[in-house]
């Protein structure tokens, strides 16, 4: 959890970087067009974002998570949009949006088209068993929707499951239930993402 004079400091860095005019100059560099492109996209992410608290919340989780996500989607606005998605589907399972995170930079790096040798799709790596589980066939695990609706709800099943402990919640979630590893390495991650 942010404290609140951390919260000051990114809504500090956030004031200053939404209030960057474009120069008035003819000779414009591409730096400050794109800072103005990020500004823009960061005023349309937080105005669309429906599940914060508040708009201050809104501003200080985008910003903060856009900066550690771009390492691995370079584009402003396919970012901000995942971030929104991100948190919107965490929240609304009961979880922290930065666990889901880190499962995702664990599991797929950011790819929403991944696929591993088991068969598992997409940015969560959901197993396509689920969809006859549930009896929907015809759901669509790369679809990054959907892809997040059913890992977060399978990740907090297991957490509750689990009564809150983490590790072992993991551990189901991969499929190596009694192995640490998998829970080591995505911990570590949320390290970065909190």
């Amino acid at each position: 959890m942010m404290t609140t004079a951390g919260k000051l400091i990114i809504a500090g860095w956030l004031s200053a970087a939404l209030a960057i005019s474009t120069p008035a100059i003819a000779d414009q560099s591409s730096s400050t067009e794109a800072d103005q492109t990020l500004v823009t996209l960061l005023k349309q992410a937080i105005e669309q974002s429906d599940s914060f608290e508040d708009r201050f919340d809104a501003e200080v989780w985008l910003f903060s998570k856009s900066s550690q996500l771009e390492r691995y989607m370079p584009d402003n606005e396919e970012r901000l949009k995942l971030l929104r998605k991100i948190h919107h589907a965490a929240t609304r399972a009961g979880l922290s949006p930065e666990i889901v995170l880190a499962v995702i930079q664990i599991e797929s790096r950011f790819d929403h088209y991944a696929l591993s040798y088991a068969g598992a799709q997409g940015l969560m790596q959901v197993m396509p068993f689920w969809k006859n589980e549930i009896g929907h066939p015809e759901d669509n695990l790369i679809d990054v929707d959907t892809n997040l609706r059913y890992g977060c709800t399978i990740l907090k099943y297991y957490l509750d499951k689990e009564k809150g402990n983490l590790t072992p919640a993991l551990a189901r979630y991969n499929g190596s239930y009694g192995k640490t590893w998998y829970s080591e390495k995505v911990l570590v991650a949320w390290e970065y993402w909190r």
